[in-house]
């Protein structure tokens, strides 16, 4: 297959995975990102006098607190808490694949992160990140999800679901359960296609 019949393929399959990744018509995701870039010089000007703090943990019926200090290690070391371990129960995930959806994701230099998040993709990345983590009983704040996401790449240089509940800035968030695994591995898919380190 010569390159540019590849590089048609490639393209087919990002748009492929991008309309699964929204709903919402591309039309609507470039307006999006115009005024995403307005708000740019405001984002990247702050820094981050707070980060979330907790996480409420949410699947189907079962709702708990838990600090981000746990969730953390529990990604990092497996060790697991009674809020955890009720949370395992009530969602039937193996904890092994749930600290993998986590800590995975896309990695590469952050340059070329930042410039996947700068692009027309960003949004769409941005809400899909957002299906999983996201401001208690709110909608949606594509800013400061974006503005985590910003944090997570220059702090580790790759974009995670764990560094974005890390780097949210907000006392609190929101995780749903339900979501964690269908959206990593929405993401292990996009960095595979781009040719990232997943």
């Amino acid at each position: 297959m010569s390159a540019l019949s590849t590089r048609n393929v490639n393209q087919m399959q990002i748009l492929s995975i991008f309309r699964q990744f929204h709903k919402y018509p591309l039309k609507k995701l470039f307006s999006k990102t115009a005024a995403l870039g307005v708000s740019m010089g405001v984002l990247f000007s702050n820094t981050h006098a707070y980060a979330a703090e907790q996480v409420i943990l949410k699947y189907g019926n079962f709702q708990s607190p838990i600090s981000v200090q746990e969730l953390n290690r529990f990604a990092l070391t497996g060790e697991t808490t009674p809020t955890l371990s009720a949370y395992f129960q009530a969602s039937q995930q193996d904890p092994a694949v749930a600290r993998k959806a986590l800590q995975d994701g896309i990695k590469a230099d952050p340059a070329l992160l930042n410039s996947l998040l700068s692009s027309w993709t960003g949004p769409i990345l941005v809400s899909q990140i957002g299906e999983v983590v996201h401001p208690p009983a709110k909608p949606l704040d594509q800013n400061a999800l974006r503005t985590a996401v910003t944090a997570s790449i220059k702090q580790e240089g790759e974009v995670t679901l764990l560094g974005a509940i890390r780097n949210y800035p907000d006392a609190t968030v929101e995780l749903e359960g339900e979501r964690i695994i269908p959206v990593y591995e929405k993401l292990n898919n996009l960095a595979k296609i781009f040719g990232f380190a997943g």
